[in-house]
C-alpha cells in the first residue's frame, strides 16, 4: 500500500455516502414493510436496478436528449426527468391498448376515463 492508494481510496467513500443518502431519500431504500429476507433481497435489487439506471441516463445524457429542459446536474433532476419519461410512455401505451381496459373495467373497477380525454 502507497500513500496515494490510501488516499484515492478514501477519496472514493464519499461516493458510497451520496449513493445510499440518494437511494434512501429518493428511492425509497429505507421504506420497506415486509419481513423476509427474500423480499427484502429483491427490494434493494430493485432500488440498487433503478439507481443504477437513472444514475446511466444522467451521465450520458439519454433523458436529456428529450425529457429535460435544463442539464441534469443532480440526481434528483436526473429523477425527475426519467418519472416524466415513465409518465408519458405508460399513458401513451394505456391509450394505445385502450381496448384492453375498456373491457375489463368492471372487473378491475378502474375509471380510466380521465387517462383518455
Amino acid at each position: 500500500m502507497t500513500e496515494q492508494w490510501i488516499v484515492d481510496l478514501y477519496g472514493q467513500r464519499n461516493w458510497v455516502e451520496v449513493f445510499y443518502r440518494e437511494a434512501k431519500g429518493w428511492l425509497g431504500l429505507k421504506e420497506y414493510q415486509v419481513r423476509e429476507k427474500k423480499s427484502l433481497q429483491r427490494h434493494f435489487i430493485l432500488v440498487f436496478c433503478a439507481y443504477t439506471f437513472i444514475l446511466w441516463h444522467k451521465l450520458t445524457g439519454g433523458l436529456r436528449r428529450r425529457w429535460a429542459n435544463k442539464p441534469l446536474d443532480t440526481f434528483p433532476e436526473a429523477l425527475e426527468a426519467f418519472r416524466t419519461a415513465m409518465s408519458f410512455r405508460f399513458v401513451d401505451w394505456l391509450n394505445k391498448n385502450r381496448d384492453v381496459f375498456i373491457a375489463n373495467r368492471s372487473q378491475f373497477r378502474l375509471c380510466l376515463g380521465i387517462i383518455f380525454v
